[in-house]
């Protein structure tokens, strides 16, 4: 071939074509080498080049109690599959906050000791929002209690539901510091229970769908976290809640996933300062802390004394991340959840001080009565 008297060999011809081809796909969302279709944004997960120290930790460095789990049909469970699951991994003392309450929460107990596992797992007790705001809700929830710390409940859970999605008998949303509850909080006071609440969700699933969304994977993948269209916005739940925290002084409060505000450690510590009430744990946000490491540090050095260790979701495999976080120097290293976080973390390096007081101690003192010989000191 010719091209302005030029006589042009195969070769050159081959890398004219394949240079039109590549300026041509400059202007598309992705280049295709050998591919059929390009990589998503979710499918790409590029593993690290980077040479560091790498520590597996399988097992905690001491022996724990997880404050956030959920084992909601423990009425007939095998118990004896699940402790040696959790022996695996040095959990000595699991609290289970799917208790529900009245017959499901009793038949949850029998099982615990019929299986002779009363030292090793521990139930909360929920409360049923229908029919709230009815003459009698107050009256029979009370009374549900009262069975309920008969049965062996040593504490509540409340569900995020509370000030997002439950309705009074009117339909109105219920507030998380509605004064019509008042009493629950006060008898929990009474009965020496904690409460662990889980109020609202990320800030992030209240903001646009964008690019700009940190949380764009999670709130594509699942829809229902999709909040922005909701007539209450997050920080009016949040505000909710720490009302209600300042009302009631003499009840303990572990607000659960570091109240979301894991991803701004002064404004929490703020509110550590202002409620002694409030206790906190960190499941489903390691990765917050993660990726933070020096100022997550300085945040467990102060405030070592009201953090408990908590994972919320039963996937054994996934505490190796929490351990590796807590425990070690480990520096940019993957999370096992990427649409929960795309991001690699680092390890803080906690003193065996501070280790055992989250693992164990700070538990202890929040529920006396758990088995102390199962921990070192």
């Amino acid at each position: 071939m010719q091209l302005f008297g030029h006589e042009l060999s195969s070769a050159q011809m081959l890398l004219g074509k394949l240079a039109g081809t590549l300026l041509f796909c400059l202007g598309c969302t992705a280049i295709s080498f050998g591919q059929s279709q390009p990589l998503t944004f979710e499918q790409y997960n590029p593993v690290s080049t980077l040479v560091v120290p790498e520590h597996s930790v399988t097992a905690s460095k001491f022996p724990f109690i997880d404050i956030h789990n959920h084992q909601p049909y423990m009425e007939n469970q095998d118990l004896n599959k699940l402790v040696t699951t959790m022996d695996a991994m040095n959990m000595k003392v699991m609290i289970n906050l799917s208790g529900k309450g009245g017959d499901a929460l009793k038949q949850m107990t029998d099982n615990v000791k019929k299986h002779q596992y009363a030292d090793r797992i521990v139930i909360f007790t929920n409360v049923n929002f229908k029919g709230f705001g009815e003459s009698n809700w107050t009256r029979n929830t009370l009374q549900q209690l009262e069975k309920d710390f008969k049965n062996g409940a040593k504490g509540l859970k409340v569900f995020k539901e509370l000030g997002l999605t439950y309705k009074d008998e009117k339909g109105n949303r219920i507030a998380v510091d509605d004064s019509r509850l008042d009493p629950i909080w006060q008898k929990c006071a009474e009965y020496g229970w904690p409460v662990l609440i889980h109020s609202a969700a990320p800030k992030s699933f209240w903001d646009p769908m964008d690019e700009k969304n940190e949380r764009w994977l999670e709130m594509y993948k699942h829809a229902d976290r999709q909040y922005m269209n909701l007539d209450i916005s997050w920080q009016q739940i949040i505000d909710e809640q720490h009302r209600m925290f300042r009302k009631h002084p003499k009840t303990k409060f572990i607000n659960a996933h570091f109240g979301w505000l894991a991803n701004d450690l002064a404004k929490l510590s703020k509110l550590m300062d202002e409620l002694p009430n409030m206790y906190t744990e960190f499941g489903a946000v390691i990765a917050e802390l993660g990726r933070q490491p020096a100022m997550a540090r300085s945040f467990f050095e102060k405030y070592q004394d009201r953090i408990l260790f908590g994972k919320d979701s039963w996937v054994p495999s996934e505490y190796n991340t929490y351990f590796r976080v807590l425990e070690t120097n480990d520096e940019y290293f993957p999370y096992h959840k990427k649409y929960h976080a795309h991001w690699n973390m680092y390890g803080m390096g906690l003193s065996d001080q501070i280790l055992k007081k989250v693992y164990y101690k700070n538990a202890l003192t929040l529920l006396p009565g758990i088995n102390k010989s199962f921990f070192p000191d």
